[in-house]
C-alpha cells in the first residue's frame, strides 16, 4: 500500500489533519493565527518527520505512530493523551503534561521540559534522555529508564513496576508509595526518599537527603552509599548493606542494616514494635 506524504505545508486550523491514516508528515509546521486544536486527533499509522509544533492537544488519541527529529514548544500543552504504540526519537517535547493515559511507548535521545510528564501511562520506556519534571510518571504501570539526567520533585508517585539503570535523579519525595521499584548503578538525590514503598531495590547506588527511607516494606540496598542521610531507615522493613558513613539511624521496624559507621542510632518512642538490627563493619 502507497503511502500518504504530506511534505512542506502549514496548519492551524482545528484538526486539520483529523483522521489521518498511512501517512508520512515531513518537515511541516503546526502553528498559526488560527490557534486551532487538535491537529492530528485519532490519526493512525503515521510517521511524524522533522516538524514543528505549537498548538494544544495535537497528538490525542493517535495509534501506531512514529515522532522523529520535531519540536513542541511550552504552547504545545497535553501534546500525546490516550496513544498508542509510539515511538518518539530525537525530539524535544516542551509542554505541560505531554504523555497521559498513554500505552506502549518509547523514548529515545529526546529532551523534555514538561510539568506532569507521563500520567497514569503503561508500558513507557525513556532511554538516553533529559527530562525536567515536578510530578513525574504518577501512578504508572510497566516503566523503564536507562541512561536519562532527571530533574524533578515529586516523582514516581503510586507506580508499579519500575526499573531505572544509569541514571542521575535530582528529585525530592521520589517513589512514594510505589512499589516493585529496581535502581541500579544510578545516583538518587532526594528528601524523604520512598516512604510507604513497598518492594523497592537500590544496588550500587548513591543516594543523598534527609530522612530517606521510612515506613518501606521489602526494602533493600545493595552496596549502596548514603549522604546526609539522617533519621534513616524509620518504621521500615530493610536489609541493607551500606558503604561508608551514615548520620542517624531511627527505629528501623525489621530486617539488618550493616554500615561501615553511624553517627547515631535512635531508639525513641516507636509507635509499633522495632527489631531492626544495626550492624557495623
Amino acid at each position: 500500500m502507497n503511502r500518504n506524504v504530506v511534505e512542506n505545508k502549514q496548519f492551524d486550523e482545528e484538526r486539520s489533519l483529523y483522521n489521518l491514516k498511512n501517512s508520512d508528515v515531513v518537515s511541516c509546521v503546526f502553528a498559526g493565527p488560527a490557534d486551532g486544536e487538535s491537529v492530528l486527533k485519532e490519526a493512525r499509522d503515521i510517521n511524524v518527520i522533522d516538524c514543528k509544533f505549537s498548538l494544544r492537544y495535537p497528538m490525542w488519541h493517535v495509534k501506531k505512530f512514529t515522532l522523529e527529529k520535531s519540536s513542541m514548544d511550552e504552547l504545545t500543552r497535553a501534546a500525546l493523551w490516550y496513544a498508542d504504540d509510539g515511538v518518539i526519537k530525537d525530539c524535544v517535547l516542551g509542554g505541560i503534561k505531554a504523555v497521559r493515559e498513554c500505552n506502549r511507548i518509547s523514548l529515545e535521545n529526546c529532551k523534555i521540559v514538561s510539568q506532569e510528564f507521563g500520567w497514569k501511562s503503561q508500558d513507557i520506556s525513556l532511554e538516553n534522555s533529559e527530562i525536567e519534571a515536578e510530578y513525574l510518571f504518577l501512578d504508572c504501570k510497566n516503566i523503564s529508564l536507562k541512561n536519562v539526567q532527571m530533574k524533578g520533585k515529586y516523582s514516581f508517585q503510586y507506580i508499579e513496576n519500575l526499573t531505572i539503570e544509569d541514571s542521575v535523579l535530582d528529585t525530592k519525595d521520589a517513589f512514594w508509595h510505589s512499589k516493585n521499584i529496581t535502581v541500579k548503578n544510578s545516583v538518587v538525590k532526594g528528601e524523604y526518599l520512598a516512604w510507604f514503598s513497598e518492594n523497592l531495590t537500590l544496588e550500587n547506588c548513591k543516594i543523598s537527603g534527609t530522612q530517606p527511607l521510612c515506613y518501606c516494606k521489602g526494602l533493600k540496598l545493595i552496596n549502596c552509599t548514603m549522604e546526609g542521610a539522617d533519621l534513616a531507615f524509620e518504621y521500615s522493613d530493610v536489609e541493607a548493606d551500606v558503604k561508608g558513613d551514615v548520620i542517624s539511624i531511627k527505629n528501623p521496624k525489621s530486617g539488618t542494616i550493616v554500615v561501615d559507621s553511624v553517627g547515631e542510632i535512635i531508639w525513641d518512642d516507636p509507635v509499633m514494635p522495632c527489631n531492626g538490627v544495626v550492624k557495623t563493619r
